[in-house]
């Protein structure tokens, strides 16, 4: 063989070579993936951290739902698409990078321990209204009585929140989302009806915000010469961020919004 071919059989074979340790370090490890199995709790606090069962690991925190993972490499790897370092892996010891690069330290509670604290088919809960929440009152204004009306009703339209947990860990919260209606009487004739929801207040709301938001509450305000005042909250769940608008329904049935605060 002379000295080129020489040359490019060696290219090949280092090809080779590359793309088996480039295949290798991508391939999913499954006896690390199996020592993961079991009840996990902070070493430190003893708190319960998550259940792994399979490919999914079910979170204390009863509303984070569960997430599907996998182990490459040194890395945990989530559905979320988050990665986390992992500094030691035993059949009892867990330590990892959190987010923040705290390092996280776990250990394998027992059987008979982890059946007694943590249960694996319990359902994340889901934060909503229970059921339909109606209000009504009547005001007078300018020797005319009106009659108004709201209803709180809740759907089964998901929004998905995505946070972070006590362990440092990326979680995604689940909540449903709720439409709001609004009626107004004058005597017997109807001067408005309509239901709110959220999507009608991109142009005063943020479409970043509102995405993760829910459309939590509606309240009466007051009676002026514009008409009736009502306050829609869209706030995100479990959060301090919150959005008030008002939305004024005149004497002649027309709706108008503005945003009061954020």
């Amino acid at each position: 063989m002379n000295r080129l071919g020489g040359i490019v059989v060696a290219v090949l074979l280092l090809a080779g070579c590359s793309g088996q340790q480039e295949q290798a370090t991508s391939e999913e490890d499954r006896e690390a993936k199996a020592l993961m199995q079991g009840v996990w709790a902070d070493a430190e606090t003893e708190d319960v951290s998550f259940r792994v069962a399979g490919d999914t690991i079910f979170y204390a925190d009863s509303t984070s739902m569960p997430a599907y993972f996998k182990i490459v490499g040194d890395s945990l790897t989530l559905s979320l698409g988050t990665s986390y370092a992992i500094e030691k892996q035993t059949g009892h010891v867990f330590s990892f990078r959190n987010q923040n690069g705290d390092l996280i330290t776990l250990h394998k509670l027992d059987e008979a321990e982890a059946d007694s604290l943590f249960v694996t088919d319990t359902k994340p809960t889901v934060m909503t209204y229970t059921h339909q929440v109606k209000t009504d009152s009547t005001v007078s204004y300018n020797g005319a009585r009106y009659h108004w009306y709201i209803a709180i009703n809740p759907t089964r339209f998901k929004v998905v929140r995505r946070t972070f947990n006590d362990d440092g860990m990326e979680v995604e919260n689940v909540y449903y989302d709720n439409i709001m209606h609004i009626s107004v009487y004058n005597g017997a004739q109807c001067m408005y009806s309509s239901d709110f929801r959220k999507q009608q207040y991109t142009k005063l709301v943020p479409t970043t915000f509102l995405d993760e938001a829910v459309l939590a509450n509606m309240e009466y305000s007051k009676a002026d010469a514009e008409g009736l005042h009502f306050n829609a909250t869209l706030c995100i769940p479990d959060g301090a961020s919150c959005y008030l608008v008002e939305t004024v329904i005149s004497y002649k049935g027309k709706m108008t919004m503005k945003l009061l605060e954020y």
